[in-house]
């Protein structure tokens, strides 16, 4: 506690919302939590001896309530409920433009109805023309809320939209008649302009893929990017460089203050960090202030706030900093997967990249110095969040790691040219040489990650990760730091228990798995399919094979990967049958 205090009560206040979220105490409960917090904090501010023994248990305590609290309220207001009707015409404006899907395209907006404003997901048919943010909308619409998943093994999307304090989906139908807003606020104004700036890149003389990877990489919009581009960054795992990240916004924040300090003295570094900090918040508030760009601008803040009040810069300090300001401003982000990876990859750097950096040769220039610290930055992060990783996406390829080593040294440099391209763009100014040499970079970039993705045999899909093999597995990645900085019988003991402990989990859940024998009826759209598994084997009978893609995607690979199968057929399923009768018991495929 004496050396990361906030990094504890930080893990004390998520430890309280996770608990809120699991056991879901009821409002009585939640008064008596309240009152107790409240006779902590009185008396943590009386000084005596017996308290200043106790006061950091009682700190720890009062963290964990506050974020009893704070949950509980975040949630009950994000469960109010309306009573609308399915057709109804409604009236709306939209906040955030979402990825399109191959009939529609998606946009999260605020919608009136009732006398009352909430949060919905719209549905625009692609062939309406795009909306925008200075108009108010109205238009017939099919009002429907996203249902919970038939089984465990799917993504939950109600679950997904209510963290988001979202219930709705709402289906445009007909016309859709507009209004212009008399009430933008900034934040409109300044979503509208890029708006804007993405049709003026449209517009440009450059491929499509590189129109929609420069509109990914600077302005955060990947709502029209192609599958096939989304596949090749997914697969060579490097889903990170394309989408806005810490990266950059630390890239961004440099340029700006390079450009400042080419023009000011010493004495005034400092207010030049202080309005490349307001730069980056703008650009933030540009480009839709979205969770990834949000996390990355508070930790950058909270970062230089140490530097300008001449502290000592400490990441862990950082990075709880950080945690409180979210979570006291939203509980939920701590569920997002974004959130978790983020934190979890900065934790990694900070415990492994120093350690695995002693392992190379010393760095007797520059050049040495950004390649190392590139691979073992890259690895610290990889090692960190992989478990979490495979938890979540049940997939990994080892090419990533050459992937990120490859390209990463080039990130910023294409993150700078991609930053003055969208600035010229946006100023109308249109050179065809600057064009022409940006749209070749990009496409010989994406040519070397489609390479990347297309190494089959190093990629590895439907890997099972519990919960609990998720936390013995980071107990391996904790003990590697010392087995490295150090080699010693007690480091390696503790290094090769804790892989025991994992394979020993590992086992037991998948001998626990395979002993089952499981029958089930799932529907895909209008696709039926029915599945029977025994042991590690599993057969599938799918009605309509037109959408077998989309069905081994969404049904089949989540499916495996929470059942622990090692093996499974797919069969034509005749789209007339009804219902199939095994063993003596009738399944209904209605």
């Amino acid at each position: 506690m004496n050396k990361q205090p906030l990094l504890i009560l930080a893990v004390c206040f998520i430890l309280g919302i996770l608990f809120q979220d699991k056991i879901a105490l009821a409002e009585y409960f939640i008064d008596g939590v309240a009152v107790t917090c409240l006779v902590l904090l009185v008396v943590i501010c009386f000084h005596s001896y017996f308290l200043h023994k106790t006061k950091t248990v009682l700190l720890m305590l009062l963290l964990f309530g506050g974020g009893i609290i704070l949950h509980f309220y975040n949630t009950s207001l994000s469960d109010d409920k309306l009573l609308i009707k399915k057709h109804e015409t409604v009236t709306f404006k939209i906040s955030q433009k979402l990825n399109s899907s191959e009939k529609y395209r998606k946009y999260e907006g605020v919608i009136q109805a009732e006398g009352t404003c909430f949060n919905s997901i719209f549905y625009v048919p692609k062939d309406r023309k795009e909306l925008d943010f200075i108009h108010y909308y109205k238009a017939e619409a099919y009002i429907t809320q996203p249902q919970a998943p038939t089984y465990d093994f799917q993504f939950d999307y109600a679950q997904y939209l209510k963290r988001k304090h979202i219930h709705y989906q709402i289906y445009i139908s007909e016309g859709i008649v507009s209004a212009e807003r008399n009430d933008l606020t900034w934040v409109d104004r300044l979503k509208q302009y890029r708006f804007e700036v993405l049709r003026k890149i449209d517009k440009t003389a450059i491929s499509e893929k590189t129109k929609e990877f420069l509109k990914g990489i600077i302005l955060a919009d990947r709502t029209e990017i192609d599958a096939r581009t989304v596949r090749d960054f997914n697969r060579s795992g490097l889903v990170h460089f394309l989408a806005i990240s810490g990266t950059h916004i630390v890239v961004v924040f440099g340029i700006f203050y390079f450009l400042l300090t080419r023009f000011t003295t010493l004495k005034l570094r400092k207010y030049a960090v202080i309005l490349s900090l307001i730069f980056i918040w703008l650009f933030a508030a540009f480009i839709g202030l979205g969770n990834s760009v949000l996390r990355s601008c508070i930790m950058l803040s909270v970062y230089f706030i140490f530097v300008l009040l001449q502290r000592k810069p400490d990441l862990l300090h950082s990075l709880a900093l950080s945690a409180f300001f979210i979570l006291i401003g939203d509980t939920q982000q701590l569920f997002d997967v974004g959130f978790q990876l983020s934190f979890l990859a900065v934790l990694g750097i900070y415990w492994l990249n120093q350690p695995l950096l002693k392992c190379f040769p010393k760095q007797n220039n520059n050049i040495e110095k950004l390649l190392y610290n590139t691979i073992t930055i890259s690895l610290s992060a990889q090692l960190a969040t992989l478990p979490l990783v495979l938890c979540y996406f049940h997939q990994f390829s080892f090419i990533s790691i050459i992937a990120n080593v490859v390209i990463v040294p080039f990130s910023e440099i294409i993150i700078v040219f991609s930053f003055v391209m969208t600035g010229l763009i946006s100023l109308g100014i249109d050179f065809d040489l600057i064009n022409r040499v940006y749209d070749e970079v990009i496409q010989v970039l994406l040519k070397m990650i489609h390479w990347f993705a297309e190494v089959d045999f190093l990629f590895f899909e439907n890997i099972p990760m519990s919960g609990i093999e998720v936390m013995s597995a980071s107990v391996f990645v904790y003990w590697l730091r010392p087995a490295i900085l150090k080699f010693k019988v007690k480091n390696a003991m503790r290094l090769l228990m804790a892989v025991l402990l994992f394979l020993m989990i590992r086992s037991g859940i998948t001998a626990f798995e395979n002993q089952k024998e499981e029958i089930l009826v799932h529907h895909f759209n209008k696709t039926r399919i029915f599945s029977v598994k025994n042991g590690s084997r599993v057969c599938f009978w799918i009605s309509d094979m037109k959408n077998k893609t989309e069905v081994l995607q969404y049904i089949i690979n989540p499916y495996c990967a929470s059942r622990r199968v090692d093996h499974f057929e797919v069969k034509t399923l005749s789209p007339s049958i009804q219902k199939v009768v095994f063993r003596d018991k009738t399944y209904d495929l209605k």
